[in-house]
């Protein structure tokens, strides 16, 4: 009887805690308390996972995810964007200022999948509890295409890789001319299903072990003998040409690919055929079109801890304009403190020259404000510079002591001795593909953390439209004057300068409804440039559009600023009607009365 009543008490106990549903002393500040869709964020997921993912979202919260397939990669699997927003706002997705995140177009930078599925996991787990979030979904769409190269993404993940391969998709190319398709691809010699390094003693090399680890060569010094040579990564010459590993699946480059300064292999390595001649890259083109609600957008890669804005080629800073540079800026810097030891920059001026480019295209080619987020960086091993890399030719052991220190010996596979056909008695050995590019387990989910707070950060800083003091004046003979203020008190504009300048997209469209409308005005110099009297500034000037004045087209709303409409009417109106149709701005509709005098 005893058993059965302490029994009856656990089980209660169980029951208790079971409905304790935020406990205010075991929930950690900034994390859900109990999210509806468990994910562990501190590994990474195939194909099949990352669908799985998003499938349970959208079953769990089905008036802020949903699900679509845009077009298929050249296997044939399905390219899959996520849609969180407030779908029921009032307003559809593309009728908000919307933004768009893609991750994994190099294949083997993987943890961009995570750390954009992180991000809408983030927003719809918090939707409930967050008064920020809840605002941000009301007014705004995020789009996650979180692996836009699929297929080279399974074969990284399965196939034997190095950390850098594949970098490309998964189209057959002939490299190296001899009439065979990826017919000398790596080979796994011991079977451990790792592609490390091979290196053989010689008499001749010029490298030795390091005597405090002897996992790592260095160089001997000027006047010593070596030990060791290195002969490049595991494999054999499969195709008798003499060359190693020389033809292996793809070897182009999507993000090479894009129709904005695209240049042929021969100028940009990597470039393909011609502009997107990618299947992905399509896909993702021709769905980017159809969606110009899209304002801001980022693009997760690795390794090198930056946020990279365009241009990729030093000759398009040009297009560039001052005003465009400074929403930028404002946006990297912030993202600096955001994420310690994250670089803010131009691509060509801080990393490499890029022709072709996804984030060019999107930037110019879109009128989009786009970032890369290059994802980690070796400060995070032990969140210090380097000391290996203050010393000009010193060897670095960071990965090394960090792999012994933290991971325990997991990241490295020690060298065994195999016997080459080619090469003859080598040794086989070195850092798995996961390491050093892809984060550990252990970080994953705070780098992640940081980076979708900088893409929630970035998304919210999209226009935010509103109407506001919107006034009359009686003209006589009938007619009636009124006038309106429409703000954006965000840092982005509804177009960016090269977009003003080159008509990308279509003018923010005003319009005044119910209404007999005679003359529209758009104020160009709305608060004056002198001393006036009463209500109406010494300089005001003014645009008329003639053709439409009902509805007037405005080239922009600049971010954080304003601009004032005028419409001439008949008769004396006691109420207003506004809607402000913006492609990036969002659809904004307010209605009011006017004070009676």
């Amino acid at each position: 009887m005893k058993k059965i009543l302490t029994l009856s008490l656990l089980l209660s106990g169980v029951s208790v805690l079971a409905q304790q549903k935020d406990p205010i002393g075991i929930r950690a500040i900034g994390t859900p308390p109990n999210p509806k869709v468990q994910v562990s964020w501190n590994r990474y997921y195939d194909y099949k996972g990352l669908v799985d993912i998003m499938q349970r979202m959208v079953k769990a919260y089905p008036n802020l995810a949903k699900l679509e397939t845009i077009g298929k990669s050249q296997q044939g699997r399905d390219l899959y964007v996520l849609t969180i927003t407030d779908l029921k706002s009032g307003k559809s997705d593309t009728q908000k200022p919307a933004f768009w995140t893609d991750a994994n177009i190099h294949s083997n930078e993987l943890q961009g999948s995570e750390m954009a599925l992180y991000a809408a996991w983030y927003l719809t787990e918090n939707h409930a509890n967050n008064q920020f979030i809840k605002e941000l979904l009301r007014d705004k769409t995020f789009y996650f295409a979180p692996t836009i190269n699929p297929d080279a993404r399974e074969d990284f993940i399965y196939n034997p890789n190095t950390a850098n391969t594949p970098r490309s998709g998964m189209t057959p190319i002939d490299d190296d001319g001899d009439g065979l398709v990826d017919e000398d691809n790596f080979d796994d010699l011991d079977g451990d299903g790792e592609i490390t390094m091979m290196r053989r003693k010689s008499p001749y090399g010029r490298l030795k072990v390091n005597p405090e680890d002897p996992r790592m060569l260095i160089p001997a010094k000027p006047d010593e003998a070596g030990e060791y040579e290195m002969l490049g990564i595991e494999g054999l010459d499969n195709d008798g040409d003499g060359l190693v590993n020389e033809d292996r699946p793809g070897s182009y480059d999507p993000n090479r690919d894009w129709a904005w300064n695209w240049q042929p292999d021969y100028i940009q390595g990597g470039a393909y055929k011609y502009p997107f001649s990618l299947p992905e890259s399509r896909v993702i083109m021709e769905w980017v079109m159809k969606h110009p609600n899209i304002a801001g957008a980022q693009s997760y890669h690795n390794y090198s801890g930056m946020f990279l804005r365009g241009p990729g080629a030093a000759e398009d800073d040009v297009h560039y304009d001052p005003a465009d540079v400074q929403v930028y800026d404002y946006l990297g810097k912030t993202g600096e403190k955001m994420i310690p030891t994250y670089q803010y920059g131009a691509i060509h001026k801080i990393l490499y020259t890029v022709y072709g480019g996804e984030i060019d295209w999107f930037a110019l080619g879109r009128g989009i404000f786009m970032f890369s987020n290059e994802l980690w960086t070796s400060y995070l091993y032990f969140n210090k510079k380097g000391e290996a890399n203050e010393l000009r030719n010193a060897p670095n052991t960071e990965p090394y002591d960090f792999d012994r220190l933290l991971l325990h010996g997991d990241a490295f596979v020690d060298w065994k001795p195999f016997k080459h056909p080619q090469y003859g008695d080598i040794e086989i050995g070195g850092f798995k593909k996961n390491y050093i590019r892809n984060h550990p387990g252990f970080i994953l989910e705070t780098d992640g953390h940081r980076n979708a707070a900088f893409t929630i950060f970035h998304a919210n800083q999209m226009p935010k439209i509103e109407v506001k003091e919107v006034a009359k004046k009686e003209l006589g003979n009938g007619l009636t004057e009124i006038t309106a203020t429409i703000t954006n008190s965000r840092i982005i504009p509804t177009h960016s300068s090269f977009d003003v300048k080159n008509k990308i997209n279509l003018p923010d469209y005003i319009t005044l409804k119910e209404a007999q409308v005679v003359s529209g005005l758009q104020m160009t110099n709305p608060d004056g440039s002198g001393y006036g009297y009463g209500s109406t500034p010494a300089f005001e000037s003014y645009k008329e559009q003639k053709l439409n004045p009902q509805t007037l087209e405005v080239a922009n709303i600049p971010g954080m600023g304003y601009v004032r409409l005028r419409w001439i009417v008949k008769g004396n109106p006691a109420n207003w009607n506004i809607e402000v149709n913006s492609q990036k701005g969002g659809l904004t509709t307010a209605t009011g009365s006017f004070a009676k005098k």
